[in-house]
């Protein structure tokens, strides 16, 4: 909301502009001729805003000082006060701001009205309202009697801080489409049992949060009768329903209450341009570099609740309408995700609905990826928190890990790795198995790179989140991306057991790129259900892993439910990474055990002979 408002006062000559403003300040009327332009008067006002005022004149010579003074203003009071400035308004005033370029609210001031007691003020101004959309509202008034002086000026402000000009359309006599769309995003994060009404304590806790006190049930009962009286088939007695919600502050705009409008779509961090505040969406949130962010348990318990409000028929997932509704406050699906191909990326069901476990993991992919991105779409799903820092209370940054052979546990739940293996070794079902979709022997090659995240039980019941990514056709680009590697906690290579020439493509990956070996692995040997045959390499895969340093290959099948042991080893090797990095040069020795012994002995003699010299002086 502005914190300043510069109020210019324009107007025919002799229509009582200085009179105006000179009975807002001293608060009575001056019958006396005042000098032909006041200097500019800056006044406290309510809600913490500074309010300026300019008097102009309407002479031809003075045309540039006030061309000057409306351009550098942000609302302007029109006066006029007889049949003559009336007629003025419209063929030249209102025109004549259209000729500057400026974009400038306007209140319709009728002056002197003490004169003309029986004019209709809507029959009167209504016209120029609906021809002139620049119009914010319209008032009458009179310096002479000090009638609607404060609220003249209260207008003027209001104009600029609770502008009327983006929620409502004079002219249609209907909110724009942003205005409607913003108060139905507001109803859905109000309607917390999503039935499509909001009840009498949901309506309660609107109300306290918008406007921080309770309705009595007489006010209840009001609201509910003002909507059936508009909209006779609205069933009040459930609630009220969008529709009704959407009418109820379209009330307030007709009555020219849009303050009310405007203090509703802050609290729920719009702009005046009806976007949601950029801070809101996107708070600071740096990720230390090989950290990486995770939801916390706030978040997930946010997104498990999510996914239970809106499984409506109660079948454990998702389905098209059910995301439908629940992305509907939001721009849709992330990006990232109609990238990955989602629903694809995760467990979904038998019917092909997304699972709670795959709803979970796919928000922790998405967070592990774009932590920005998780922020962006809780604040859009109305996620809450009485801690400081918002919606970033739904996530968490893990410790930096440290590219080092002698490292303990990884501090993270959430683990990225990349499977490599030539070209028909298996890779594609491995993702498939790793989602439990059904075995499909018939080889489809991969060209972009196709990720799977699903969650994996480790050994004593933890739990963590394991993403795989196969590289495609960006293989040689990716490995050759630092930025792309430091993200990655663990490579599987794989290799097809009955294809003698499959392994020779790990034993050269890994020559064209020893950066690999900063990263912990796990060989696996697929197609285990195969004959298994003779690689025709230099070395076969055992000897070579041990040669290394390695545990030999795993001997899997997609086809076998026993495919799970490998996604448990790989998860391990990236949470417990100090066995899985390979050997590529001799270990040092290490003597340190050996030099503290020796020194206790040392020691030890010495304290021997120290004694014995003690006790034998001769």
């Amino acid at each position: 909301m502005a914190d300043t408002v510069r109020i210019v006062v324009c107007g025919d000559e002799g229509t009582g502009k200085s009179s105006l403003i000179t009975s807002l300040v001293k608060d009575v009327f001056i019958p006396s001729k005042i000098q032909p332009i006041l200097p500019a008067i800056t006044i406290g006002a309510p809600e913490n805003v500074t309010t300026t005022i300019v008097d102009t004149s309407a002479l031809p010579q003075e045309r540039n000082a006030l061309r000057k003074e409306i351009r550098r203003s942000n609302v302007i009071c029109l006066v006029y006060s007889d049949h003559y400035s009336y007629e003025r308004v419209s063929l030249f005033w209102l025109p004549f701001f259209r000729s500057l370029g400026v974009n400038l609210p306007v209140v319709l001031c009728a002056n002197k009205s003490d004169l003309s007691p029986d004019v209709d003020p809507e029959e009167e101004m209504m016209p120029i309202m609906l021809e002139f959309k620049e119009i914010d509202s319209c008032i009458r008034a009179s310096a002479k009697e000090q009638k609607n002086i404060n609220e003249l000026f209260y207008l003027c402000q209001k104009a600029v801080t609770h502008p009327v000009a983006p929620l409502y359309d004079s002219k249609e006599q209907n909110l724009k489409p942003a205005a409607v769309a913003a108060l139905q995003r507001i109803f859905f994060l109000c309607d917390k049992d999503q039935d499509g009404f909001l009840n009498d304590l949901e309506l309660q806790e609107f109300q306290k949060k918008c406007f921080d006190k309770s309705l009595t049930p007489e006010e209840l009962e009001d609201i509910k009768a003002s909507i059936k009286k508009r909209l006779p088939n609205s069933r009040t007695e459930e609630g009220v329903d969008k529709q009704g919600f959407i009418l109820l502050n379209k009330m307030f705009a007709e009555k020219a209450r849009h303050e009310t409008i405007w203090t509703i779509l802050r609290v729920f961090h719009y702009t005046d341009s009806l976007s949601l505040k950029d801070s809101f969406l996107h708070p600071k949130f740096e990720v230390p570099p090989n950290a990486s962010a995770e939801l916390s348990p706030l978040g997930y318990r946010f997104f498990v609740d999510l996914f239970l409000l809106f499984d409506k028929d109660n079948d454990g997932g998702l389905n098209g309408d059910e995301l439908a509704a629940l992305f509907a406050p939001t721009p849709g699906l992330p990006a990232s995700w109609v990238d990955s191909s989602f629903p694809s990326s995760t467990v979904r069901s038998e019917a092909g609905h997304i699972t709670l476990q795959g709803w979970l993991a796919q928000w922790s992919m998405t967070t592990f990826q774009d932590p920005k991105m998780t922020l962006a779409y809780l604040a859009y799903l109305g996620f809450e928190s009485g801690e400081r820092g918002g919606t970033t209370a739904a996530l968490k940054v893990t410790k930096p890990r440290k590219r080092r052979r002698r490292q303990g546990r990884v501090e993270r739940h959430v683990v990225l790795c990349y499977v490599l293996g030539s070209r028909g070794s298996g890779k594609s079902s491995i993702l498939d198995a790793f989602l439990n979709r059904p075995f499909d022997s018939t080889y489809h090659p991969t060209i972009k790179p196709r990720t799977a995240v699903n969650s994996v039980e480790l050994q004593g019941g933890k739990q963590c989140y394991l993403i795989i990514e196969e590289l495609g056709e960006l293989e040689s680009a990716i490995l050759e991306n630092e930025a792309k590697l430091n993200s990655c906690d663990v490579v599987c290579y794989t290799y097809d057991s009955s294809d003698p020439d499959s392994f020779a493509h790990i034993v050269d990956l890994r020559a064209r790129y020893p950066q690999l070996d900063e990263l912990p692995a796990v060989y696996a040997a697929l197609k285990a259900d195969l004959d298994k045959t003779t690689q025709r390499a230099e070395i076969q895969p055992d000897v070579y892993t041990r040669e290394i340093g390695m545990s030999a290959p795993l001997h899997v099948s997609a086809a076998w439910t026993s495919i799970s042991e490998l996604f448990v080893t790989v998860s391990e090797a990236a949470l417990f990474p100090n066995n899985a990095y390979p050997r590529t040069e001799p270990e040092s020795v290490d003597r340190t055990n050996f030099y503290i012994a020796a020194g206790v002995s040392v020691c030890t003699v010495m304290a021997l002979l120290y004694v014995w010299k003690r006790t034998n002086p001769g």
